[in-house]
């Protein structure tokens, strides 16, 4: 791994997990001291991140951690819904045993996850809830994993990575964002449809599930 890549990594962590702040300035003389690297690769980071909509860049002021907001997680979550349909769509169309298997897998090890995740919460275990976003994330993924497209698959990664900017911090702040729900049985259901090869029944399930995250999301913040 180069130094720009440890920088963007290590930028890209704190940033998501908001030990970076929305609207915090990145001064080159910080971050040289909060992450002991030079300003070549931490320039080189934060232009990476830039392009990714993590970091603003406004002349006077320099490089600032991206804002957040109520209009933009709408906004993001409803792209991300148009770029998943359609993913999920192709890849329930293009799935094979392979897919399904996989699918199953990632639905297993997200739901034992799930379950630890109460235990964990009563004794504040934070690296429970990094285990459940890793295996959140594989099973989101595994989802479109037969699309054919590596870039709807690119576009995923990019918008789940936004998401996620509103996700852990609501989950390590305000607690779970999601405990009038049933986490559990609203990605079984998706698991299920797709499976089933009910297209539309997946999409709507998938969709629904993102909608109610955004409301989680604006009604915690």
């Amino acid at each position: 791994m180069t130094l720009a890549e440890t920088a963007y990594i290590s930028l890209r962590n704190d940033i998501l997990h908001g030990r970076l702040a929305p609207g915090q300035a990145l001064r080159l003389e910080f971050l040289k001291a909060q992450y002991g690297l030079s300003f070549s690769p931490l320039r080189e980071a934060l232009n990476r991140l830039h392009a990714e909509r993590f970091v603003v860049n406004d002349p006077p002021r320099g490089f600032t951690v991206a804002p957040v907001s109520h209009a933009e997680i709408r906004d993001v979550m409803s792209v991300r819904i148009l770029v998943e349909s359609q993913a999920l769509r192709l890849s329930i169309e293009n799935g094979d045993d392979d897919w399904e298997t996989g699918l199953v897998a990632a639905f297993h090890k997200l739901d034992l996850q799930s379950s630890r995740m109460k235990e964990a919460e009563s004794v504040g275990d934070n690296s429970a809830l990094t285990q459940f976003e890793t295996r959140h994330h594989e099973f989101h993924r595994s989802l479109l994993a037969a699309c054919g497209s590596p870039r709807l698959l690119s576009l995923f990664e990019q918008l789940y990575a936004e998401t996620q900017r509103y996700r852990l911090p609501s989950f390590l702040g305000e607690g779970p964002i999601s405990s009038s729900r049933d986490l559990s049985a609203e990605h079984s259901d998706i698991m299920e449809a797709a499976l089933g090869r009910k297209v539309e029944d997946a999409v709507r399930l998938l969709q629904a599930h993102y909608e109610r995250t955004a409301q989680d999301i604006v009604g915690a913040r």
